[in-house]
């Protein structure tokens, strides 16, 4: 086993945390799957092996389907983190078949592609008039006014949460998203259990309301499933409701930011998109490669498996780096340039397998909205000042980005 000290790999280190592309490309080169000991997980950073991986059902998200803590040797996590991970443990990302099926089954019906396109109008209405205001007022936060404020309200729209109670979605969704991070501190416990109480009775609020008046939203659509095989329980319903909601808009507000500041970054590549706006699409796929909104994503193995002779045993846990996968020369030419017309393009930001993203072209339409509109209506868009990166490693953004039209 590697010593740490040994890998090009520090997620707590502010400059890789800024760039971690360069070092991203080192452990590819120190091979396939490298044991990191803070955290106790096998580093898989190859194309290759990570969307195989995704696919391969030795591994889950989960493993209490098929044994206790103690069976699978980990430690249960403590009493007083219990009630996000009852909400968290109860979502489909976190579950594996026949659960995850069931509840992906009755929720795709929400995403059918039919459904997603008729709401390609209201997004960009909504886009339009978020970058009309940015534009009105000079300037202002990109994040906070428009890359943030679009995927919340069309998730919630969707949901059916009324707009006079959507302000705490956000400053929940990130205190639950903090425990997603590589070893979180109390500090973030602390904080993941409050916004999970909180988020879940609200929900469990709303979903009695539901009950007695139901409407044309997904909550209600959740409710009215007869289908036995389909039907959730009130946990599953509210822990579902709440991974849409964070799912939902999280990697398109990180990708939003992220995409323009490396725009910002490569005038030329801005220059030919203001030239020719039907780059837009290939340039959403590309900025999602380029800085990729999820760094890594976690997978236990229920079943020994090996990668390139090295034998990683059941009970052991995978770090795909999707970052790294995205950045392999091995599947994409000149890999660390950004060209906005790469045509060939299998980046893995929305995952693969049976936990790809089921909200991923909502996504798409979303990116695709906001690009536009401010393409349109603030052709001249620049920063305003250099922006600050989260100290965040797994879930990648900015805390802002200051801009003048």
């Amino acid at each position: 086993m590697a010593a740490p000290s040994d890998l090009a790999f520090d997620p707590w280190d502010p400059a890789f945390v800024a760039d971690p592309y360069p070092a991203y490309a080192e452990l590819r080169a120190q091979g396939r799957a490298r044991y990191f000991e803070p955290t106790d997980q096998w580093l898989v950073a190859h194309h290759a092996d990570v969307s195989a991986l995704l696919r391969d059902r030795r591994l889950g998200r989960t493993y209490l389907h098929r044994f206790s803590h103690e069976e699978f040797g980990r430690t249960p996590p403590p009493p007083e983190h219990e009630p996000f991970h009852t909400l968290n443990d109860h979502g489909m990302l976190d579950l594996e078949p026949p659960d995850h099926t069931r509840i992906r089954r009755l929720v795709s019906k929400a995403f059918t592609p039919g459904t997603v396109e008729r709401l390609r109008p209201y997004v960009r209405r909504l886009a339009d008039d978020l970058v009309a205001r940015l534009v009105a007022e000079g300037g202002g936060d990109l994040l906070r006014d428009v890359a943030e404020p679009l995927p919340v309200a069309v998730i919630a729209e969707m949901l059916g949460i009324p707009e006079s109670d959507r302000a705490p979605l956000r400053p929940w969704s990130a205190d639950i998203c903090g425990m997603y991070e590589l070893n979180p501190g109390e500090e973030a416990a602390a904080k993941a259990v409050r916004a999970s109480l909180e988020f879940s009775d609200y929900l469990r609020g709303l979903i009695a309301e539901r009950r007695e008046n139901p409407g044309d939203d997904l909550i209600s659509g959740l409710i009215a499933a007869h289908d036995e095989d389909d039907r959730l329980t009130e946990q599953e319903m509210i822990s579902t409701c709440v991974l849409l909601l964070n799912a939902g808009h999280e990697a398109t507000v990180n990708s939003t930011v992220n995409g323009w500041w490396a725009l910002f970054r490569h005038p030329g590549q801005l220059a030919a998109l203001r030239a020719d706006h039907s780059l837009v699409p290939t340039a959403v796929e590309e900025l999602m490669r380029y800085d990729t909104p999820l760094q890594l994503f976690e997978r236990w193995v229920l079943d020994e498996i090996e990668i390139d002779g090295q034998v990683i045993p059941r009970g052991a846990e995978i770090a795909m780096l999707f970052g790294s996968a995205n950045h392999d020369p091995a599947v994409f030419a000149d890999p660390s340039r950004l060209d906005l017309t790469r045509r060939d393009n299998p980046h893995i930001s929305f995952s693969a397998g049976i936990h790809y993203c089921i909200g991923a072209p909502l996504a798409r339409i979303e990116l695709a909205a906001s690009m536009t509109a401010l393409l349109e209506q603030a052709p001249a868009l620049r920063p305003a000042a250099e922006p600050v990166r989260r100290p965040n490693f797994v879930i990648r953004g900015l805390e802002g980005l200051a801009v003048e039209v």
